[in-house]
C-alpha cells in the first residue's frame, strides 16, 4: 500500500497519565490526539491492545482479538450511570510516572464488576440492544474467550494447561455445563470487551476526524497460554497432550551466544492453509476495525521461522523452516484488499524476507540507533534510507536515544556526533530525531521518551527480561508549549504535516 509522507509519535495507552493507575481511554486519550493534531502529527502508534497476562506484556497477550479491561475509562461509566460517584471515591494514589499492575488490576476490577452488576439490575439498559448486537458481530471469537477467562479465573489464574482434562481438552458437555453454571462469570468477560471496544470505538473516530491514525501490531506468535491456543489446538505444534512440540525464537548471534528462546507455540501452517488462512483473515480483519495500520512484529517468521524443539532450555537447538509467505498474504490480500502493514523487518535478514516484503510493498523498519556500530554506508543511516520504509530513533524494546547516546561505545558516540553536525550533548536526542524526519522515509516515528528526552528508566522493555517492564507513564504536565511548537515546526520543515492541516513552509516561516 502506498502511504503519504508523515510522522508519528509512538506511546501506548498505558502510558498515558490519568488519575486511576494506568492510561486509558478517557479525557487524557482525547487531549493526547489533541496534541498530536495541534503538531500536525499524522501517525499515533500503539502497542497491541490485549489484555496480558505474566509479566504484563502486550507481545504476550491472552487473546489475539480482545481488548485490555484496564484501558476503560471509569469517568465515562459514572457519566453513563454504570458506576457511582461513590465508587471512585476512595481510589488509591497510584503512581504518576509508572503503573503498579496488581494494584491497579485488583482495584479497578471492582470497579468493572459493579458496572456490570449495575447493568444487569437496570432491566431497561439502553444499552441492551448494543450489548446484544456486539456479542454477535463478535461470537467468532468472544465465546471462546469470555469462557476461557471465566475458566482461568475458576482455576485462580493457572495456564489452561494444568486445567483439569475435561476442561484443558474442551469436553463438550463439561463446557456447557459449565457456562450454565457460570453464566454470570461468563458474560461479564464479555461485557468487559463490549465496554472496551464501545470507548475505544469512539476514540478512533475521534482521531481520524482530526487527521491522526492509529499504527497497531500484531505478534507473529500467541502467547501459549491464550484463549486462542486453548480454542484452536490443531492450528499449533502441539502433542495429544496439548503440550507444544516446537517453540519459536531466534538463533546465537553476535548479541546472544545462546540465541533467544520466546517459548511460543509454533503455528501448524499446513492446517492454517486447509482452512484458507481464515484465523489470520479474522485476526487482520479485527484488528483493522480498531486501527488503521498495522505493524506486522518479526516479520522474517512469515518468510521462515527457527524451529526449536520444546524441551531446549536454549535456542541453540533448532532448525530454519519455510513460512506461509505469499500463500498466507495472498489470502489476505484477496479477502481485505489491500494490505496497510509496515513490516518489522529486523535482525537477521535473507532475501526471501526483502522479497516477500518487496512484493506487498510493505515499508520496511530502520532504526537509527543501530547506525552508527559500523560503516557509513549502513542501511540504517538516513542518507541510505529508501522511501518505502519506516525511519525510528527506537522502538519499545531500544533504551531511550538520551540513554543509549550515554551508554553507547566511545567510537559510536564519535561517530554519530559526526554525522549529525556535532551538536551539543544535551541537543543529541532532538538531532536524531531531525535526522530521521529529514530522511525520505515514508513515516518518521519516535517513542514519546525520546521527545521529553528522558533517560533509560523510563524504558518501556527490556529484551529477554521480565521483571519492570512496560511500566512507563507520562506525568500529567510532561508536554510544554515549547515542545508543541518544536514539533510543529519538525513536521512542516520536512513536509511531514498530517492532511488536515494546510501548513505549508513558506507561509509559516514568513510569519
Amino acid at each position: 500500500m502506498k502511504f503519504e509522507r508523515s510522522s508519528g509519535i509512538l506511546m501506548h495507552i498505558s502510558s498515558l497519565p490519568g488519575k486511576y493507575g494506568i492510561g486509558g481511554l478517557g479525557k487524557e486519550a482525547y487531549q493526547w490526539v489533541d496534541f498530536l493534531n495541534k503538531t500536525g502529527t499524522a501517525l499515533w502508534q500503539v502497542l497491541p491492545l490485549t489484555p496480558t497476562g505474566y509479566g504484563d506484556s502486550p507481545y504476550q497477550g491472552l487473546s489475539a482479538f480482545a481488548g485490555n479491561p484496564l484501558f476503560i475509562d471509569l469517568d465515562e461509566l459514572k457519566r453513563e450511570k454504570l458506576i457511582k460517584a461513590k465508587d471512585l471515591a476512595d481510589c488509591p494514589r497510584f503512581p504518576v510516572s509508572s503503573i503498579a499492575f496488581n494494584r491497579v488490576r485488583r482495584w479497578k476490577r471492582v470497579r468493572l464488576e459493579q458496572a456490570y452488576a449495575n447493568y444487569k439490575a437496570d432491566t431497561k439498559s439502553a444499552l441492551t440492544q448494543e450489548f446484544e448486537q456486539f456479542k454477535t458481530d463478535n461470537a467468532f471469537w468472544l465465546e471462546d474467550f469470555s469462557m476461557f477467562m471465566a475458566l482461568r479465573e475458576r482455576f485462580n489464574m493457572v495456564s489452561w494447561s494444568d486445567w483439569p482434562d475435561a476442561y484443558r481438552l474442551r469436553d463438550p458437555q463439561a463446557l456447557l455445563n459449565f457456562e450454565e453454571e457460570h453464566n454470570s462469570e461468563v458474560e461479564t468477560q464479555a461485557f468487559f470487551q463490549f465496554l472496551f471496544f464501545r470507548q475505544w470505538t469512539a476514540l478512533k473516530a475521534y482521531a481520524n476526524q482530526l487527521g491522526v491514525r492509529i499504527v497497531g501490531d500484531i505478534p507473529i506468535f500467541m502467547g501459549f497460554d491464550s484463549a486462542d491456543v486453548w480454542a484452536n489446538p490443531h492450528l499449533f505444534m502441539l502433542d495429544a497432550d496439548r503440550r507444544p512440540t516446537f517453540v519459536a525464537g531466534v538463533p546465537p548471534d553476535f548479541f546472544s551466544k545462546t540465541g533467544q528462546l520466546w517459548g511460543n507455540p509454533l503455528y501448524e501452517w499446513e492446517e492454517h492453509k486447509k482452512e484458507g488462512y481464515q484465523w489470520w483473515i479474522q485476526r487482520v480483519a479485527a484488528t483493522l476495525k480498531t486501527v488503521d495500520i498495522i505493524r506486522l512484529d518479526h516479520f522474517r517468521g512469515f518468510a521462515g521461522y527457527y524451529k526449536i524443539p520444546a524441551w531446549s532450555k536454549t535456542a541453540e537447538v533448532g532448525d530454519w523452516v519455510d513460512g506461509p509467505g505469499k500463500s498466507l498474504f495472498d489470502a489476505i490480500e484477496k479477502e481485505l484488499g489491500e494490505l496497510p502493514f509496515i513490516a518489522e523487518d529486523l535482525g537477521v535478514i535473507t532475501p526471501d524476507v526483502v522479497e516477500l516484503r518487496e512484493r506487498y510493498h510493505l515499508p520496511g523498519m530502520r532504526l537509527l540507533q543501530f547506525a552508527f556500530w559500523e560503516n557509513a554506508d549502513h542501511e540504517f543511516l538516513p542518507h541510505t534510507y529508501p522511501a518505502e520504509c519506516v525511519a525510528y530513533t527506537g522502538t519499545h524494546d531500544n533504551d531511550t536515544t538520551r540513554s543509549w547516546f550515554a551508554h553507547a561505545p566511545k567510537h559510536e558516540q564519535r561517530f554519530c556526533m559526526s554525522y549529525l553536525g556535532y551538536p551539543p550533548e544535551s541537543k543529541i536526542t532532538r538531532a536524531m530525531l531531525r535526522a530521521i524526519w529529514a530522511s525520505v522515509a515514508v513515516f518518521a516515528i519516535a517513542p514519546m521518551q525520546d521527545f521529553l528526552d528522558l533517560g533509560g528508566n523510563t524504558r518501556m522493555n527490556l529484551p529477554a527480561t521480565t521483571a519492570g517492564n512496560w511500566r512507563w507513564r507520562m506525568k500529567p504536565d510532561a508536554i510544554r508549549t515549547e515542545l508543541t511548537a518544536w514539533l510543529k515546526e519538525l513536521n512542516i520543515t520536512y513536509n511531514r504535516v498530517s492532511a488536515g492541516q494546510d501548513w505549508q513552509a513558506g507561509k509559516y516561516f514568513k510569519g
